[in-house]
């Protein structure tokens, strides 16, 4: 489908985002739960939305076709560990610093895009990611300086650090989906990714899962429904316009989390927080815009070469 309605685009990456947020809210919310339990309830009803998706586009048997079986499991095993970090920061962090910290991921993909794929990465952008790297301690600070004094402030510490983890592992995974997309089809790569996690989480259950509340129950199925739709709506976005003018919409989250963490958390952003992700948030925007200006001067490039006859 040809990329002609940015307006749509944005429109699908802001609801996608406030889904996301939702979903996060819910897990939130779960308190009591294993991570790992989370992560099941998470993966498994976001089954739903999606195998519905791809039924209404006719897509599900092509869903289910791939070349690459250990790849899916790897990116899986992967994105589980992102999954299980990020939900236990979530039970232990204000919403709003565990979403700063995880905006991490955008600059740690450079990195290992750096590192692993071989990409190019010059001088600009490796100084926004040290620039972004400094904005995310700041806004973990506070809770590893008192990592020391033990007690609820030790969780809260831990929490950080579960948080930049997930960071590290979603960065990670999303260098896996690079080289999937390569071969597959993304509605292949969301698919197998759900039932992958699903399963791999039932091998927690040994380790402290619980009999939730009806209440925790209802929590946990919206969230894994929610974070299907919010796939579903963060794809579709990808369609209507180029990553380079959706992704900055990313970081909408922020607002979305400080309201939400205030009206139903009480959760109250703390002055080191806003500065620590404004600066994120800055190094975040100038990486996009420096990947858009790298593409434009590529095709530009193409476009003076001459075809080549043999």
């Amino acid at each position: 489908m040809p990329r002609s309605n940015p307006m749509a685009g944005i429109g699908l990456k802001v609801a996608s985002v406030a889904v996301f947020l939702s979903m996060a809210s819910l897990i939130k919310g779960s308190q009591g739960i294993p991570p790992g339990q989370l992560v099941f309830f998470r993966s498994f009803f976001a089954i739903l939305p999606i195998v519905a998706f791809l039924v209404v586009r006719r897509e599900f048997v092509q869903g289910l076709k791939t070349q690459r079986p250990l790849g899916h499991l790897w990116r899986g095993l992967v994105g589980m560990g992102g999954m299980g970090f990020g939900f236990f920061a979530l039970t232990r962090l204000p919403l709003p610093e565990a979403v700063a910290i995880g905006y991490a991921m955008p600059l740690l993909i450079v990195v290992f895009g750096a590192l692993i794929l071989k990409e190019t990465v010059r001088a600009y952008r490796w100084s926004a990611v040290a620039i972004g790297m400094v904005g995310v301690g700041i806004v973990m600070w506070p809770r590893l300086s008192v990592f020391a004094e033990g007690g609820p402030t030790n969780a809260i510490a831990i929490g950080a650090l579960a948080a930049l983890l997930g960071s590290v592992f979603g960065a990670f995974a999303t260098i896996l989906v690079r080289n999937l997309v390569q071969t597959e089809r993304s509605a292949t790569v969301v698919l197998y990714f759900s039932i992958t996690c699903s399963l791999v989480a039932l091998v927690t259950m040994p380790f402290g899962w619980v009999w939730p509340t009806p209440q925790q129950f209802a929590m946990l199925v919206g969230a894994g429904i929610a974070g299907g739709i919010g796939q579903i709506l963060l794809t579709e976005s990808y369609r209507h316009a180029d990553v380079s003018v959706v992704a900055p919409f990313e970081y909408t989250s922020l607002l979305f989390s400080i309201i939400v963490g205030y009206v139903f958390f009480r959760d109250v952003p703390t002055l080191e927080m806003l500065i620590g992700t404004a600066i994120v948030v800055a190094a975040g925007i100038f990486i996009i815009y420096r990947e858009h200006q790298l593409g434009l001067e590529r095709r530009k490039a193409r476009a003076a070469t001459p075809p080549t006859t043999g």
